[in-house]
């Protein structure tokens, strides 16, 4: 067994790139249900996000990862390669790779708050090809998560990419006192967008949405005006900051949508703040005069100065986390030892018995008595030989080390799995922590 992560994110990949292997949620069952037919992994989750797609995998007999990058490969198309922009992580450093990402600290924003709730989304969302290694992974990623930010500084303040955004605004207009905006999205980034934009004294917004409800329960909680999309457009005149965050597979936000209202605005500037994955505005309208159009790359100089202070307390997030990892690595090797010791066991008692029939064939003369006698001296014989290495191998999987040992003693005795030997798969999910 292999616990792999393979995928891109931010810290490799443009958000061009990002962009066009990124899997919405509706896609995420029939694209696990492919990646299992086609990698042969026994264990299958998906994280996608603005800023990462990520696959975590439990390998089965052949390797995963070529299947992974050329799925992702044909997501960007023209023949590129999308483990250029990849990277691979195994077993130890795979837990603690999703660890640090559900805890904030492998994010573009450092200790952001959301994406804790997307690695659950995206645990529930793989369940039906998730099982005993990746749930307990998941699960224990969500509590590594809740330490982190109880025991550690590293998320308190902490911006988000919604308010990050809000301060680049803030960089265009020096104060967003007075100002009008408009929000195209109703969902969760949105909402904060918007309490952000309120927070810092936005006096009139205004939320459009595909879905016309959502918009006006999210505008009636905020005190906006709720547009729907077709009559959101002429407003553009009026507004000075634009903030998308939809869940569009394509741009939505053109050109030609935008050129009137510059027309009308004068020397008025209108910031545009993207910060969909896919983008919602397409490139071409950030060469329009007095338009300052900003995408998530963006956002990264705007918060490289503000995070010293949470910086300071990533020694104390690490530790935690290599703890944490410890602790599952532990379990992982217990959970591989426990069916090879049943199998070793199994197979040696095989041999036992066979022998033993062997010899009492030319035995024929014991009595009965004697040959129980022969019997148990066999079994005692079997279980002192065996009594040592089943110890020793138990041991090494509490500290840690087991999976080597179980390994090499499937290599040396040529194990297979008994009939009725448990798999990591079928140990029950009340196991986990």
């Amino acid at each position: 067994m292999a616990l792999i992560v393979a995928g891109l994110s931010h810290h490799t990949a443009p958000i061009e790139v990002r962009e066009q292997v990124a899997i919405a949620a509706h896609e995420t069952p029939r694209v696990l249900e492919e990646l299992a037919q086609t990698t042969g992994a026994s264990e299958l989750a998906l994280l996608s996000t603005c800023n990462r797609t990520e696959l975590y995998v439990v390998e089965g007999d052949a390797a995963a990862t070529p299947g992974i990058w050329a799925h992702l490969s044909h997501r960007l198309g023209g023949g590129a390669d999308a483990a250029a922009y990849g990277y691979v992580r195994r077993d130890r450093e795979a837990a603690a790779h999703l660890y640090r990402v559900a805890s904030g600290l492998d994010s573009m924003i450092l200790g952001e708050a959301q994406i804790q709730g997307q690695v659950r989304d995206a645990w529930e969302a793989s369940r039906s090809t998730s099982r005993a290694i990746l749930n307990r992974l998941f699960q224990s990623s969500l509590l590594v998560a809740s330490r982190v930010r109880t025991e550690t500084a590293v998320g308190r303040g902490a911006a988000s990419v919604s308010s990050a955004a809000v301060q680049l605004a803030k960089k265009i207009f020096g104060s967003l006192t007075g100002r009008r905006a408009m929000v195209l999205g109703a969902g969760d980034m949105a909402e904060l967008a918007l309490q952000c934009l309120v927070g810092e004294g936005v006096r009139t917004a205004i939320v459009a949405n595909r879905t016309h409800e959502r918009a006006v329960t999210l505008a009636e909680r905020h005190g906006a005006q709720a547009l729907r999309y077709d009559d959101c457009w002429p407003r553009l005149a009026d507004v000075d900051v634009l903030l998308c965050s939809t869940a569009s597979p394509h741009t939505i936000v053109a050109r030609a949508q935008v050129e009137p209202a510059m027309r009308q605005r004068g020397d008025r500037p209108l910031c545009i703040l993207d910060i969909a994955l896919p983008r919602d505005v397409a490139d071409d309208v950030g060469t329009l005069d007095n338009v300052f159009l900003y995408d998530l790359d963006d956002l990264r100089s705007v918060v490289a100065t503000n995070l010293e202070r949470r910086r300071q307390e990533l020694p104390t997030a690490e530790s935690v986390i290599a703890e944490e990892v410890e602790l599952y690595w532990q379990w992982v090797a217990g959970l591989a030892a426990v069916p090879v010791l049943r199998t070793f066991r199994s197979q040696m008692n095989q041999v036992r018995e066979d022998e033993l029939a062997r010899a009492l064939k030319k035995l024929a003369h014991l009595a009965p008595d004697d040959r129980a006698a022969v019997d148990l001296f066999s079994r005692a014989l079997m279980n002192k030989f065996l009594h040592e290495p089943s110890v020793r191998l138990r041991a090494a999987s509490a500290n840690g080390h087991g999976l080597a040992l179980v390994d090499a003693l499937r290599y040396l005795f040529a194990l297979e799995p008994a009939d009725g030997d448990a798999q990591p798969e079928d140990v029950p999910e009340s196991e986990s922590r």
